[in-house]
């Protein structure tokens, strides 16, 4: 057994079944979508939930980066630190995302393969069968290599079964036909200039085809409107977002055109079901965020609390002169902490500084258009996104975009010089004090 037959073999054995049990081929192919749904229910529920909660914590990932400005060391730390109290993994969701791709090459090879994928003929059988066709005079073959031959020889095998039952017990009448259109068929976008319009046996199964690509394409993209509606955190990546609003139903589409019309038929099914299982997740999931969100806030609230109660009761024995440094403690690790503190100190005044400034100005504090994630500039200093839909206010908003740009360049040039001077003394009162002790 090759290595694309142990890949499709589950799929034949499961589309086989439905086919037996329905007599439907396009019904097979629905409810096919829906097994594999089921199946994998449990995993995109984990994806589902990781993905929620980590939009959740997309406030205190903000408190962190305006706490930590300038510091993206420590900020990178509190991140790490967060995720894993969390335990959330924010990779965890991409995974699954990419499951129904390979699921729908399977679904492929066994829809293109009826005989020696879906059926499990080998080929002397096919080749038994090509013949004989051939000396009915219901097939010729093809010039060249046709990489459907196999639907093709499967629609003349339905229409004439009896002459064909001896040659294997696997051997399955399948029929393509679903409301009156041949899955078996690749839908054809030209055609309106190949049927008879006056004949509607003729135009309405072509037309049928036709839509299935259409359909598919806007499902698709309603799947991905509903999905970045229920998960604001992917939504909020408008770059990336906006382009794979486009590009996947175009994709969906033009797979639709290429391959045999049961492709798109599970494409439509699928896009359904992903955006019913999206709406429901959501509305599950949020009553059991908004819960988890809840216990967070009071926790942190007790652990701040008890942070200031340590912080008061410090405050007091250092006037009183009650506390002292463990002689044990080494000059290294007395600079690190004292370093530490020192650049706490100074990316909270940095920021208090750069409100103040953009204040004077009449700049709002709000993330700039050109920040990805804590990356500030990552679209150029002076970035505004509507620049070419909004040309009336892009001036003034490039404008804006620059002063607030140049004022965290201005402030934090003189942070950083204030630092390098900070460190030094730092240095030397930590020497200082590690004499003394000594």
């Amino acid at each position: 057994m090759s290595f694309n037959d142990i890949i499709t073999y589950p799929f034949s054995l499961l589309l086989l079944a439905l086919y037996n049990l329905t007599s439907n081929y396009g019904l097979a192919v629905i409810l096919f979508a829906v097994v594999i749904k089921v199946i994998l229910l449990p995993f995109q529920m984990k994806s589902k939930r990781s993905m929620m909660r980590t939009t959740r914590l997309n406030p205190i990932l903000k408190e962190l980066e305006k706490k930590h400005e300038g510091n993206k060391q420590k900020y990178q730390e509190e991140v790490a630190k967060l995720y894993k109290e969390e335990k959330i993994n924010p990779m965890s969701g991409c995974l699954w995302t990419l499951i129904p791709f390979p699921i729908l090459i399977a679904l492929y090879s066994v829809i293109r393969q009826p005989f020696t994928r879906l059926m499990r003929l080998t080929e002397d059988q096919v080749t038994t069968i090509t013949n004989r066709l051939v000396d009915m005079a219901a097939y010729e073959l093809p010039a060249r290599s046709d990489a459907y031959h196999e639907i093709t020889l499967a629609n003349l095998v339905h229409d004439n079964f009896d002459a064909f039952k001896d040659i294997s017990s696997k051997l399955v009448d399948i029929d393509f036909n679903f409301l009156g259109m041949n899955l078996g068929l690749r839908p054809q976008w030209n055609f309106f200039a190949n049927v008879d319009w006056s004949n509607s046996a003729d135009w309405a199964p072509a037309l049928g085809l036709f839509l299935i690509p259409i359909i598919s394409g806007l499902l698709a993209y309603l799947s991905m409107k509903v999905s970045n509606a229920t998960n604001p955190s992917v939504a909020q990546q408008q770059g990336s977002m906006k382009g794979m609003m486009m590009v996947m139903p175009l994709f969906s589409i033009y797979i639709g055109f290429i391959m045999p019309a049961a492709l798109g038929i599970y494409w439509i099914a699928n896009s359904v079901l992903a955006s019913v299982q999206d709406t429901i997740l959501n509305r599950y999931y949020t009553k059991i965020l908004d819960k988890e969100d809840a216990e967070r806030r009071e926790k942190m609230h007790l652990r701040e609390a008890e942070l200031e109660r340590k912080r008061l009761e410090t405050e007091k024995l250092r006037e009183i002169g009650a506390t002292e440094r463990n002689k044990n403690t080494s000059k290294k690790k007395i600079q690190s902490v004292q370093k530490a503190q020192n650049e706490e100190r100074l990316a909270a005044e940095r920021a208090k500084e750069k409100e103040r400034r953009r204040a004077e100005l009449g700049i709002s504090d709000d993330t700039p258009a050109s920040q990805v994630g804590n990356r500030r500039y990552a679209r150029g200093r002076a970035y505004v996104e509507d620049r070419f839909t909004n040309p009336e206010g892009a001036e003034e908003a490039t404008k804006a975009a620059s002063a607030f740009s140049d004022i965290d360049e201005a402030v934090d040039k003189d942070f950083s010089e204030t630092a390098d001077v900070d460190s030094g003394s730092t240095d030397a009162s930590a020497g200082n004090d590690a004499e003394n002790e000594a």
